[in-house]
């Protein structure tokens, strides 16, 4: 098994037309506090590393960093944090990221079932995909009126729609997302596990803000959205 890092996994998705976060790699405190200020703060910043899968577990991960140096000093902690935790891990940087604004946090994720072959996962994302375990299965390929019936079928569904003066999510952009999700793994059955968590969803348009792609191994990644 292979495990992309975040950049690597992004550049995929982009390629196949999926919304992501875009992120600057950086190797220096400098590179870092440039990227972000370029960009514009708030800040994300995020190890990148094919070594390590639970990035925000640790403290490789650090949000809503408002000022330049406090992206100077997130990057010499996760770093420190880095070589503590995983001191073998090979280190391919830290990503910059803009600062998404709030959305409804789902997941969309696949896994490779020893019967069914690739399944897609839609559901509540964050935290919440752990603790309420609130999740649609579908084997893929998928047609629009699965993606449509996905969304549907989680209990929390509601917090979709309209809620305590929150107005609806746009439905639209899930179902196309869950449909490129689909296409994308289908093209490349070389994908052993993909998460996109959370994805943000808005009254308009929906951004997957974090990616991981697992790889039943190290190759490049052909067909639709491929690198070659």
């Amino acid at each position: 098994m292979v495990l992309l890092s975040e950049p690597e996994a992004k550049k995929l998705l982009r390629k196949a037309g999926i919304a992501v976060n875009d992120g600057v790699l950086t190797n220096s405190r400098e590179e870092a506090v440039a990227a972000a200020e370029k960009m514009g703060l708030p800040a994300v910043l995020k190890i990148a590393s094919p070594d390590i899968a639970h990035k925000s577990d640790w403290g490789g991960v650090r949000l809503d960093l408002k000022t330049a140096a406090q992206v100077g000093r997130a990057y010499d902690n996760i770093l420190k944090a880095a070589h503590q935790h995983h001191p073998k891990a090979r280190i391919d940087g830290v990503s910059v990221q803009k600062m998404a604004r709030p959305g409804v946090e789902v997941i969309i994720g696949m896994y490779q079932d020893a019967q069914f072959g690739p399944v897609l996962i839609f559901g509540l994302g964050g935290i919440w995909v752990e603790a309420l375990k609130d999740v649609a299965f579908r084997v893929i390929p998928i047609s629009r009126r699965d993606a449509a019936k996905m969304l549907r079928e989680i209990k929390g569904h509601a917090l979709l729609d309209s809620f305590r003066g929150q107005g609806p999510v746009d439905i639209a952009s899930l179902e196309e997302m869950l449909l490129k999700v689909s296409e994308f793994v289908e093209a490349n059955p070389q994908i052993q596990e993909l998460d996109l968590n959370p994805v943000l969803a808005y009254s308009h348009g929906a951004l997957a803000v974090d990616a991981r792609i697992v790889l039943k191994a190290r190759a490049a990644i052909l067909g639709r959205g491929g690198l070659c």
